[in-house]
């Protein structure tokens, strides 16, 4: 089976988010995929078959099969354009949460994911205590909560308490706030699943963009994710959609022996 390893959100070697992408040519079992994704030991693994005119694909953190991820599917797009030769210049995933399209513009790719409402709820406890800074609001989504700090330097110096974060009932954990040079800047956190930090999370932005665009009244954003690693976005609302636009390179290409 061919891996390879790739950095998306990003176009340095060692920044961005890294993601294992297994192209299949028929689905294997879950517990295989599991088990490569924990063998990796990266945030996600992705996988996925070309079915006609479409690739279904499918991600796997170390530890359990999620319904989104951004950077993978970016990853799994990258791989898609540069190893596989894929003449056009879209791509349509099949998902678990609905059909993903990712289009090529020279060496940037925009994905279009569905957006994610949010709530406002008073803030839990346990999620002041685990954060330890001033929370100003707290907002929730399917299985992620929003907690909006004062500043960027808030976020970026932000030193959580993961064991205490796995006791919400929330697997993953957005902090953001306003950027200083950019429209707005996020950690995510999941220890829950597997992953204390995540390094650029696509699929926190699919709540972050909707939100940010109505704070700041505007539908085209740009976005950091302030992880050791870094990561930029461009984005875009589109009402009921979000696009996120990103670069991203290719480190590691092999073979798994199974």
């Amino acid at each position: 089976m061919n891996i390879y390893q790739v950095d998306a959100f990003t176009n340095t070697l060692f920044k961005g988010n890294p993601a294992a992408v297994c192209p299949l040519d028929s689905w294997i079992s879950e517990v295989i995929m599991q088990t490569i994704a924990e063998e990796n030991n990266l945030s996600e693994t992705v996988f996925f078959v070309k079915k006609e005119h479409q690739f279904e694909i499918r991600w796997f953190t170390p530890t359990c099969e999620i319904d989104l991820c951004g950077h993978a599917t970016l990853a799994a797009a990258h791989i898609i354009f540069t190893e596989l030769n894929y003449a056009k210049s879209s791509i349509e995933f099949s998902s678990k949460s609905g059909i993903l399209t990712v289009k090529k513009n020279n060496d940037w790719y925009t994905l279009n994911f569905p957006s994610e409402e949010i709530k406002e709820i008073e803030t839990p406890l346990i999620l002041q205590e685990a954060l330890n800074v001033p929370v100003l609001k707290t907002f929730k989504g399917k299985w992620k909560i929003i907690a909006l700090l004062q500043n960027e330097e808030m976020v970026q110096n932000l030193q959580p308490n993961f064991s205490k974060l796995t006791g919400l009932e929330f697997p993953g954990i957005i902090v953001t706030s306003k950027g200083n040079s950019l429209d707005f800047v996020s950690r995510f956190f999941a220890p829950k699943i597997g992953i204390n930090e995540d390094p650029v999370t696509g699929s926190a932005h699919t709540l972050l963009i909707p939100y940010w665009a109505k704070v700041l009244s505007k539908n085209t954003l740009t976005a950091m994710q302030l992880s050791k690693r870094t990561g930029f976005l461009k984005c875009d609302n589109l009402k009921n959609r979000v696009e996120m636009s990103g670069q991203a390179i290719t480190y590691l290409k092999g073979k798994l022996t199974i």
